[in-house]
């Protein structure tokens, strides 16, 4: 039987496939934060301003993994200072899920954030995402002090690159 392989490659946010990928995520968690579907209208309004031109060269970088050449997760790095990245939308479609794209998009960006001279990841998360927890905890993030605020943060990480 063939096996079926993930690519990994930066790409532009504003890509029609970035941009799909990015709602998608942000749908998944605003649906799980609020129990119930988030509507267009939300989707719109959360992805407004929300930074994401930082994700790419110098100051971050976004990637996007492909299942069998179909766009399936992303995730960015954002440079906070001269060690430290952090952690953002990571992200894979549930039908893609559970074929090891998550550890492995994990790892690409890990190795994106060492590429743009950083040496320890940080990321922060809510407590409902246990699949993500459950992740960045197989592939040696531990909880840290809180290192930023937010009303969607419960928890924060950290990793040595």
């Amino acid at each position: 039987m063939a096996r079926m392989t993930w690519t990994f490659a930066p790409e532009r946010v504003d890509t029609p496939d970035a941009t799909a990928l990015r709602r998608d995520y942000y749908d998944d968690v605003a649906s799980r934060y609020w129990q119930r579907p988030a509507t267009g209208a939300e989707i719109d309004e959360g992805l407004t301003n929300d930074g994401v031109e930082l994700l790419t060269p110098p100051t971050g970088q976004f990637l996007v993994a492909r299942y069998e050449g179909e766009a399936a997760g992303c995730g960015g790095v954002l440079l906070l200072d001269g060690e430290r990245a952090e952690l953002t939308r990571v992200f894979v479609r549930h039908a893609f899920r559970g074929k090891g794209g998550a550890g492995a998009l994990l790892g690409h960006l890990e190795d994106a954030a060492r590429e743009l001279g950083m040496r320890r990841m940080v990321l922060n998360t809510r407590l409902d995402l246990v699949e993500a927890r459950a992740l960045y905890g197989r592939h040696g993030y531990a909880e840290i002090p809180a290192y930023c605020e937010g009303p969607y943060m419960d928890i924060w990480y950290g990793k040595d690159l």
